[in-house]
């Protein structure tokens, strides 16, 4: 399968028709109106959504995979910070999802870059596996804190 990485605007027919049901598979508590408002404010923050078509050679194609991205400078050097990585369900373990990611390297390089880092669900094995194929090592623990609904 011949593939074309196209970052999607926002807002766009693309995002809601490519890009929204693939986050809204990885993230299932996201509903329509709630993907629009985070899409919108992401975008603002610098958040890149980047959509996997099959197809290359006309760009029409489906969109087979996402993965949504920023640079961030920090004080451990310049990083492509991956938020979300998800290929289409009947794709998956065919090699979408190692492309794009070769893709985000590629992108986290042309940018001066010193590594790509992203966060992983703890009980999402799947995913590990997938990341460890990649080279890519365990090197921090991620915490969070949940706060009180002040709305």
């Amino acid at each position: 399968m011949e593939l074309l990485a196209r970052d999607v605007d926002v807002p766009s027919p693309a995002l809601y028709r490519d890009v929204e049901p693939l986050i809204r598979a990885l993230r299932p508590a996201l509903s329509g109106p709630g993907f629009a408002a985070f899409a919108a404010e992401a975008a603002g923050q610098g958040l890149v959504f980047t959509a996997a078509y099959d197809n290359a050679p006309s760009g029409k194609g489906r969109c087979v995979a996402v993965a949504t991205h920023r640079t961030l400078a920090t004080s451990r050097g310049r990083i492509l910070f991956v938020d979300d990585l998800v290929t289409g369900p009947a794709l998956r373990s065919g090699g979408v999802g190692a492309w794009l990611m070769g893709e985000l390297e590629q992108r986290a390089a042309r940018a001066g870059c010193v590594r790509v880092e992203l966060d992983s669900g703890v009980v999402n094995q799947g995913a590990h596996r997938f990341y460890h194929a990649r080279r890519m090592s365990v090197v921090a623990f991620h915490f969070s804190l949940d706060l009180p609904d002040h709305r």
